[in-house]
């Protein structure tokens, strides 16, 4: 391989901070009972957690976003990473849920930010024939942190307190910011700035927005019991507590395998596997709910979970890019922005579930009500387009 053809030090370096990010978000679904009976709080209003920390990506990212569009990039993924680090020290020595909430908010806002113009710069250090693996490089890192940052972080939750975990989360992200300020150059300034308003006119395409929720309504599953995986593993399947850890490890792998079967399926056939993948995850979310109390079928269950709610995420993400090629950048982070909104929702979700009387054993039947839903919207969506479609060829013959 010509060294044209090779990633550089500092799309790696990328890499890190995006896994530091990643881990930062997910890792409260391994730490969510460890927290709960540290603050004396239940297991929904931990829940709450993940709730906050989507809503400030779905609310500030973009705000933050436009705002800092007219600075250095270098600089701004710095300052980034900087407030990213002081978020994880308050989460640290969090003594009350009040101040956990708010570092969560804190974290949260760092994170569409840092990977929307993390992505341009990751293009600009590569030559343009590897723009697009460079970009899947760096967010190779959000998924490197399900595989081995919330199995890890749970782990040294359990082992020496949550409080460590966000210590160790924040020493990822002062080693990423020390790297990216040695090794990554300072980026030319922008000459002009986008004319926003010009931009917002995309959401006039009643195709893309509801491409837009389609992600939401479709990814809601995801979080509704990955968020709550803990108190369903602990109070339905009957593992301990230091169990959790090889259980997200597994499913982690599943996340794997299924973001590559979601991209093959997405190129061979996007409206096949915008509707089969839904449908696979709501099947895979009542076999849980049916299989949770055995403990054997629960990890085998999950794994097939993780598979095909993750293969989900390249049709989603392609449909809005086929309707928001106006503008790809502004579509790209509202669709950031939607699948956050979905956690956001799946948090809440979950959280209610799991402290009424229904308990942990219904979470995995409610994860999949509203993808049922987004299903049906799915169906009659990709009815119309292919009407459209055949409209369209009969008008040019």
């Amino acid at each position: 391989m010509s060294r044209s053809q090779q990633m550089p030090l500092q799309v790696w370096i990328l890499t890190l901070s995006a896994f530091a990010i990643g881990t930062a978000e997910f890792v409260i679904a391994g730490i969510l009972t460890d927290v709960a009976d540290s603050l004396s709080i239940t297991a929904g209003q931990a829940g709450n957690l993940i709730t906050a920390y989507a809503m400030a990506i779905v609310i500030g990212g973009p705000i933050l976003s436009l705002w800092l569009a007219r600075f250095e990039k270098r600089n701004v993924l710095l300052g980034l990473m900087g407030l990213f680090i002081a978020g994880n020290l308050l989460a640290a020595f969090s003594s009350n849920y009040a101040m956990l909430m708010v570092s969560r908010i804190v974290s949260g806002l760092t994170q569409g930010p840092f990977y929307g113009i993390g992505a341009v710069v990751a293009t600009r250090l590569v030559d343009d024939t590897l723009a697009g693996r460079a970009v899947g490089q760096m967010f190779a890192g959000l998924t490197l942190a399900n595989v081995l940052g919330v199995p890890a972080g749970a782990f040294i939750g359990h082992q020496f307190g949550w409080n460590t975990t966000f210590i160790i989360v924040a020493m990822l992200g002062v080693l990423a910011t020390f790297a990216m300020w040695l090794a990554i150059p300072r980026q030319p300034r922008p000459e002009t700035h986008a004319d926003i308003r010009s931009q917002l006119t995309l959401f006039r395409d009643k195709n893309l927005l509801a491409s837009l929720a389609i992600t939401v309504l479709g990814w809601v599953g995801f979080m509704t019991f990955y968020g709550y995986v803990a108190p369903v593993a602990e109070q339905v399947a009957g593992y301990d507590r230091s169990s959790l850890t090889w259980l997200l490890v597994l499913i982690g792998f599943g996340l794997v395998l299924g973001n590559s079967l979601g991209g093959k399926s997405a190129d061979t056939n996007l409206s096949q596997a915008l509707k089969g993948w839904p449908a696979a995850m709501i099947l895979s979310l009542l076999v849980l709910g049916v299989v949770s109390p055995i403990q054997w079928a629960f990890p085998i269950a999950a794994f097939v979970f993780g598979v095909v709610s993750f293969a989900n995420v390249p049709p989603m993400q392609m449909r809005v890019m086929k309707y928001g090629q106006a503008a790809p950048e502004l579509a790209a982070t509202a669709n950031i922005s939607a699948f956050n909104l979905a956690n956001a929702l799946g948090g809440i979700i979950g959280g209610v579930v799991v402290d009424s009387t229904l308990g942990a054993a219904f979470i995995p039947y409610a994860a999949a009500l509203i993808p049922t839903l987004g299903l049906m919207f799915i169906f009659m969506q990709e009815r119309k387009s292919g009407r459209s479609v055949t409209q369209t060829a009969s008008a040019t013959h």
